[in-house]
């Protein structure tokens, strides 16, 4: 228990400082007026969106047991056939990149960057004119662990680490992560890489909104291409399984749009600045960006 708290707290830390750098330099002076200004408003207009999540979370931490021995019993073992369709891509991959440096990084990425790119945007677009963006976000990230829980459930299937084809490097950089894994994960719960479905998920968002925040589109896309990466490199999932993260997370994005437009339909025109992502035009944006 100390190690999980001591692994919690420099994980608490490293993203806070980073948020905090990322909001100074992304957001500037007057997005963090704007985002202290809306805080109280965007949280309770957003309530029902905050209860789906942790709702969709704590189902997913109390029942991850439970349906992994459903899994086990009725799901489909998928291992075998996965790696008879991608043969040894992923120890390519490790083989390829393999060095202290590259374990180093990946393993960063793998927990520090993800953590901090999950982050980060709903400190972004708390900032934005209207709280619909961030809405959309904060359901596509509960559609996230609600379908993978669902998948994980059905599809029984282990990661290369597991079946010896490659080494399990994460763990080796520091055994203290171990403790944090066993929290929130399986080792069956491979098909889909939520890791690569939710950075999918945020670097979609963050392209939809680069208008607003060019920079963050291009940190996030490369943060999250270094998650996918990431994943394979460390021996953890498949390409099969990356691959699949990233159709669960455009699905996601675009159900979570249609979901959130349906049930509160935006009645003011021109539409706010945040709305991009729907394809039309936005004269609140250009009005802003003409000030």
């Amino acid at each position: 228990m100390a190690v999980l708290l001591s692994v919690l707290a420099y994980l608490f830390a490293v993203v806070a400082s980073t948020c905090l750098v990322a909001s100074v330099a992304i957001l500037g002076r007057d997005g963090l007026y704007r985002l202290r200004a809306n805080l109280r408003p965007y949280l309770w207009n957003a309530r029902r969106q905050i209860a789906l999540l942790v709702a969709v979370l704590l189902t997913s931490a109390a029942g991850r047991g439970g349906l992994q021995a459903v899994s086990e019993v009725y799901g489909w073992r998928a291992t075998g056939t996965i790696f008879a369709i991608e043969g040894g891509f992923v120890a390519w991959i490790q083989g390829t990149l393999l060095s202290p440096v590259a374990t180093v990084y990946f393993s960063w990425i793998y927990i520090y960057a993800y953590v901090f790119l999950l982050a980060f945007p709903v400190l972004a677009y708390g900032a934005l004119s209207s709280p619909r963006t961030l809405k959309r976000l904060l359901v596509a990230y509960a559609l996230n662990y609600a379908i993978g829980l669902v998948v994980y459930t059905l599809v029984f299937a282990h990661g290369p680490r597991n079946v010896g084809i490659v080494t399990s490097l994460l763990f080796t950089f520091n055994p203290g992560f171990q403790e944090l894994a066993a929290q929130v994960n399986e080792n069956a719960n491979v098909f889909p890489s939520l890791h690569t479905s939710l950075s999918m998920t945020v670097a979609t968002f963050a392209y939809l909104t680069r208008e607003e925040y060019p920079v963050w589109t291009v940190m996030s896309a490369w943060i999250a291409g270094s998650v996918m990466l990431a994943t394979m490199y460390l021996g953890i999932h498949w390409l099969i399984d990356v691959l699949g993260g990233i159709v669960l997370a455009l699905g996601c994005v675009a159900a979570s749009n249609r979901m959130v437009d349906r049930l509160e339909p935006d009645r003011r025109s021109p539409r706010s600045a945040d709305d991009r992502s729907t394809g039309a035009p936005s004269r609140e944006g250009e009005g802003t960006r003409r000030r």
